[in-house]
Protein backbone atom coordinates (compact mmCIF):
# COMPACT_ATOMS: atom_id res chain seq x y z
CA UNK A 1 0.00 0.00 0.00
CA UNK A 2 2.87 2.51 0.70
CA UNK A 3 2.93 3.29 -3.40
CA UNK A 4 -0.33 4.12 -3.40
CA UNK A 5 -0.40 7.81 -4.33
CA UNK A 6 -3.02 10.53 -2.39
CA UNK A 7 -5.99 11.97 -5.06
CA UNK A 8 -4.59 15.63 -3.37
CA UNK A 9 -1.08 14.62 -4.63
CA UNK A 10 -2.59 13.48 -7.72
CA UNK A 11 -4.40 17.10 -8.16
CA UNK A 12 -1.43 19.32 -7.10
CA UNK A 13 0.92 17.55 -9.52
CA UNK A 14 -1.73 18.10 -12.46
CA UNK A 15 -1.67 21.87 -10.91
CA UNK A 16 2.25 22.11 -11.37
CA UNK A 17 4.45 19.59 -10.15
CA UNK A 18 7.19 21.75 -8.89
CA UNK A 19 4.57 22.71 -6.10
CA UNK A 20 4.01 18.77 -5.07
CA UNK A 21 7.45 18.78 -4.58
CA UNK A 22 7.83 21.70 -2.25
CA UNK A 23 4.84 20.63 -0.33
CA UNK A 24 6.23 17.23 0.34
CA UNK A 25 9.83 18.60 1.37
CA UNK A 26 7.88 20.99 3.78
CA UNK A 27 5.56 18.44 4.94
CA UNK A 28 2.14 19.97 3.72
CA UNK A 29 -0.62 17.52 4.58
CA UNK A 30 -3.55 18.94 5.59
CA UNK A 31 -6.43 20.80 3.97
CA UNK A 32 -7.04 24.17 5.12
CA UNK A 33 -9.94 24.92 7.18
CA UNK A 34 -11.98 26.65 4.50
CA UNK A 35 -12.16 23.00 3.03
CA UNK A 36 -13.72 21.45 5.69
CA UNK A 37 -16.82 24.83 6.19
CA UNK A 38 -17.19 24.10 2.34
CA UNK A 39 -17.92 20.33 2.74
CA UNK A 40 -20.54 20.98 5.40
CA UNK A 41 -22.51 23.19 3.18
CA UNK A 42 -22.40 20.42 0.61
CA UNK A 43 -24.10 18.64 3.67
CA UNK A 44 -26.79 21.42 3.82
CA UNK A 45 -28.55 21.34 0.62
CA UNK A 46 -31.90 21.61 1.85
CA UNK A 47 -31.47 23.70 4.73
CA UNK A 48 -29.75 26.18 2.54
CA UNK A 49 -33.04 26.48 -0.19
CA UNK A 50 -34.90 27.98 2.88
CA UNK A 51 -31.72 29.96 4.40
CA UNK A 52 -32.67 33.79 4.80
CA UNK A 53 -31.08 36.39 2.67
CA UNK A 54 -28.85 37.45 5.54
CA UNK A 55 -27.68 33.87 6.22
CA UNK A 56 -26.58 33.02 2.57
CA UNK A 57 -25.07 36.00 2.49
CA UNK A 58 -22.83 35.13 5.22
CA UNK A 59 -21.80 31.68 3.53
CA UNK A 60 -22.23 31.81 -0.24
CA UNK A 61 -20.35 33.64 -3.28
CA UNK A 62 -23.39 34.38 -5.17
CA UNK A 63 -26.74 36.57 -4.51
CA UNK A 64 -29.31 34.91 -2.70
CA UNK A 65 -32.05 34.75 -5.13
CA UNK A 66 -29.17 33.41 -7.71
CA UNK A 67 -28.37 30.86 -5.04
CA UNK A 68 -31.80 29.51 -4.57
CA UNK A 69 -32.45 29.31 -7.90
CA UNK A 70 -29.28 27.07 -8.83
CA UNK A 71 -29.55 25.14 -6.34
CA UNK A 72 -33.07 23.89 -6.80
CA UNK A 73 -31.96 23.38 -10.03
CA UNK A 74 -29.09 20.98 -8.77
CA UNK A 75 -31.40 19.37 -6.25
CA UNK A 76 -34.23 18.66 -8.97
CA UNK A 77 -31.47 16.94 -11.71
CA UNK A 78 -29.17 15.29 -8.55
CA UNK A 79 -31.29 14.31 -6.11
CA UNK A 80 -28.44 11.60 -4.89
CA UNK A 81 -26.53 14.66 -3.70
CA UNK A 82 -29.10 15.10 -0.68
CA UNK A 83 -29.27 11.59 0.46
CA UNK A 84 -25.99 10.04 -0.82
CA UNK A 85 -25.22 6.40 -0.05
CA UNK A 86 -22.16 7.48 1.93
CA UNK A 87 -20.01 10.32 3.02
CA UNK A 88 -16.83 11.35 3.67
CA UNK A 89 -15.79 8.44 2.19
CA UNK A 90 -11.83 6.63 2.04
CA UNK A 91 -11.53 4.90 -1.43
CA UNK A 92 -8.60 2.73 -1.71
CA UNK A 93 -7.61 1.44 -5.48
CA UNK A 94 -4.90 -0.46 -7.22
CA UNK A 95 -2.80 3.28 -7.90
CA UNK A 96 -4.30 5.88 -5.55
CA UNK A 97 -6.58 6.74 -2.37
CA UNK A 98 -8.36 9.18 -1.03
CA UNK A 99 -11.51 11.04 0.44
CA UNK A 100 -14.93 11.47 -1.47
CA UNK A 101 -17.37 13.64 -0.65
CA UNK A 102 -19.97 11.61 -1.45
CA UNK A 103 -20.70 8.01 -3.04
CA UNK A 104 -24.16 8.89 -5.03
CA UNK A 105 -26.12 6.41 -7.15
CA UNK A 106 -26.10 5.49 -9.93
CA UNK A 107 -22.57 4.76 -8.98
CA UNK A 108 -20.37 7.87 -8.57
CA UNK A 109 -18.34 9.69 -6.07
CA UNK A 110 -18.66 13.69 -5.96
CA UNK A 111 -15.96 15.52 -4.73
CA UNK A 112 -16.64 19.04 -3.03
CA UNK A 113 -14.38 22.50 -4.31
CA UNK A 114 -14.29 25.45 -2.41
CA UNK A 115 -13.15 27.61 -5.30
CA UNK A 116 -15.33 28.83 -7.91
CA UNK A 117 -16.20 26.95 -10.75
CA UNK A 118 -14.73 27.72 -14.68
CA UNK A 119 -17.14 28.62 -17.27
CA UNK A 120 -17.45 24.95 -18.30
CA UNK A 121 -16.69 21.90 -16.79
CA UNK A 122 -13.65 21.43 -14.00
CA UNK A 123 -10.65 22.47 -13.66
CA UNK A 124 -7.79 20.50 -14.33
CA UNK A 125 -6.58 19.16 -11.75
CA UNK A 126 -10.19 18.61 -10.44
CA UNK A 127 -10.38 16.64 -13.36
CA UNK A 128 -7.54 14.33 -12.40
CA UNK A 129 -8.61 13.74 -8.93
CA UNK A 130 -12.63 12.98 -10.10
CA UNK A 131 -10.79 10.22 -12.34
CA UNK A 132 -9.21 9.39 -9.31
CA UNK A 133 -11.62 8.86 -7.37
CA UNK A 134 -13.52 7.12 -10.11
CA UNK A 135 -11.13 4.92 -10.73
CA UNK A 136 -11.00 4.08 -6.81
CA UNK A 137 -14.58 3.27 -6.59
CA UNK A 138 -14.50 1.04 -9.06
CA UNK A 139 -11.93 -0.53 -8.03
CA UNK A 140 -13.40 -1.15 -4.52
CA UNK A 141 -16.71 -2.02 -6.57
CA UNK A 142 -15.49 -3.96 -8.83
CA UNK A 143 -17.51 -2.29 -11.79
CA UNK A 144 -16.99 0.48 -13.59
CA UNK A 145 -17.93 4.26 -12.83
CA UNK A 146 -18.31 5.95 -15.75
CA UNK A 147 -19.12 9.22 -14.03
CA UNK A 148 -17.76 11.22 -11.00
CA UNK A 149 -18.87 14.99 -10.30
CA UNK A 150 -17.44 18.14 -8.61
CA UNK A 151 -19.31 20.32 -6.63
CA UNK A 152 -19.05 23.86 -5.98
CA UNK A 153 -21.46 24.68 -2.63
CA UNK A 154 -20.47 27.93 -2.60
CA UNK A 155 -21.83 28.54 -5.81
CA UNK A 156 -24.46 26.20 -6.25
CA UNK A 157 -23.06 24.40 -8.84
CA UNK A 158 -22.74 20.63 -9.70
CA UNK A 159 -20.59 19.50 -12.83
CA UNK A 160 -20.19 16.14 -14.46
CA UNK A 161 -16.99 14.14 -15.16
CA UNK A 162 -16.97 11.96 -17.69
CA UNK A 163 -14.75 9.11 -17.27
CA UNK A 164 -13.07 9.57 -20.70
CA UNK A 165 -10.45 8.10 -22.94
CA UNK A 166 -8.51 11.34 -22.88
CA UNK A 167 -9.73 11.99 -18.85
CA UNK A 168 -8.01 8.52 -17.97
CA UNK A 169 -4.72 9.17 -19.86
CA UNK A 170 -4.87 12.59 -18.11
CA UNK A 171 -5.10 10.84 -14.94
CA UNK A 172 -2.10 8.23 -15.69
CA UNK A 173 0.24 10.94 -17.44
CA UNK A 174 -0.05 12.52 -13.88
CA UNK A 175 0.33 9.38 -12.00
CA UNK A 176 3.60 8.91 -13.85
CA UNK A 177 4.41 12.17 -13.37
CA UNK A 178 4.08 11.53 -8.87
CA UNK A 179 5.56 8.21 -8.90
CA UNK A 180 8.93 9.70 -10.74
CA UNK A 181 9.45 12.29 -8.65
CA UNK A 182 12.97 12.16 -7.51
CA UNK A 183 14.15 15.93 -7.76
CA UNK A 184 12.59 18.70 -8.41
CA UNK A 185 10.45 19.22 -11.48
CA UNK A 186 11.30 21.27 -14.71
CA UNK A 187 10.02 25.34 -13.40
CA UNK A 188 6.93 26.52 -15.05
CA UNK A 189 7.76 29.40 -17.31
CA UNK A 190 5.65 33.05 -17.83
CA UNK A 191 2.64 30.71 -16.22
CA UNK A 192 -0.29 32.94 -14.34
CA UNK A 193 -0.85 30.36 -11.41
CA UNK A 194 3.14 30.90 -10.77
CA UNK A 195 2.09 34.28 -9.63
CA UNK A 196 0.09 33.36 -6.66
CA UNK A 197 2.29 30.59 -5.63
CA UNK A 198 3.19 29.85 -1.89
CA UNK A 199 6.53 28.64 -2.97
CA UNK A 200 7.52 31.08 -5.48
CA UNK A 201 10.36 32.39 -3.89
CA UNK A 202 11.71 28.95 -3.52
CA UNK A 203 10.76 27.81 -6.82
CA UNK A 204 12.72 31.10 -8.51
CA UNK A 205 10.16 30.86 -11.31
CA UNK A 206 10.48 34.42 -13.50
CA UNK A 207 7.51 35.79 -14.20
CA UNK A 208 6.39 38.59 -16.46
CA UNK A 209 4.60 41.62 -16.79
CA UNK A 210 1.52 41.86 -19.75
CA UNK A 211 3.18 44.67 -21.01
CA UNK A 212 6.68 43.45 -21.25
CA UNK A 213 4.74 40.46 -23.78
CA UNK A 214 3.30 43.09 -25.87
Amino acid sequence: MSDLVSFSDLATAAYCPRQLYYRRREGVRDLPASVDRVRELARRYPTLVEASDAALRNTVAVDPATYRARLGAVLTRYPGLVSPDETDVLLTGKDCRGRAAKVVSPLAPTLVSPGEPPEAGVWEPQRVRAVAAAKALAWRERTPVEYAYVEYPRHAVVREVPITARAKAAYRRTLRTVRGMDGPPSRLRNDAKCANCDYRTDCGVRTRSLSSLL
